[in-house]
């Protein structure tokens, strides 16, 4: 059964595929904020996030006519989103450095610290303070769902090197935190 807001952006989406101009800025409207979370995590970077943030839209908006079913929508925007954020990190030329699979690195057992007690902003902020390629891991492990497997397929890296900037991104926002208790 269809809710009243798929509902509304049901027919918000097919008024867009008719190219009506108001109706996208509704659907952004509805969308913007989502979706600037998902690239700004991703991007670690403001202006970045704005950036891809734009390109999101005007690729959904372009492609509106390939979706066939207008109640998948959210999660067709947001795997765009990932997407172009992915793509926007590769043009930046910042290699994800794979770290030596030789170590014991790989499947390091730490005791998992109740993050519960930390607001957003600061895990966020944390984030922000890591290198580029533990935070892509990380978002993309914790925030988009992806495992490992498919992280080192998206990212072009192996699994164990996934696992290890996953790792390491634990580790790092760990210490972070701690700093700022």
């Amino acid at each position: 059964m269809e809710t009243e807001q798929q509902s509304i952006y049901k027919y918000l989406i097919q008024r867009c595929k008719k190219g009506d101009r108001k109706a996208q800025n509704e659907l952004y409207k509805l969308f913007a904020a989502a979706m600037y979370n998902v690239c700004r995590r991703m991007m670690g970077d403001e202006d970045d996030a704005k950036d891809v943030l734009q390109d999101t839209f005007i690729d959904a908006f372009t492609k509106l006519d390939s979706l066939q079913n207008e109640l998948i929508f959210p999660a067709w925007l947001k795997k765009i989103a990932v997407n172009n954020c992915i793509n926007a990190i590769r043009k930046k030329k910042h290699e994800l450095s794979d770290i030596d699979e030789h170590g014991d690195v790989a499947e390091i057992v730490e005791n998992d610290v109740d993050y519960t007690n930390y607001k957003a902003e600061k895990i966020l902020k944390a984030m922000d303070q890591i290198s580029e390629g533990c935070r892509v891991v990380a978002n993309l492990y914790l925030f988009e769902g992806y495992d490992h497997k498919e992280i080192s397929q998206i990212l072009s890296i192996s699994e164990s090197a996934s696992k290890a900037q996953y790792s390491k991104a634990k580790s790092k926002i760990r210490k972070i935190l701690n700093l700022e208790n």
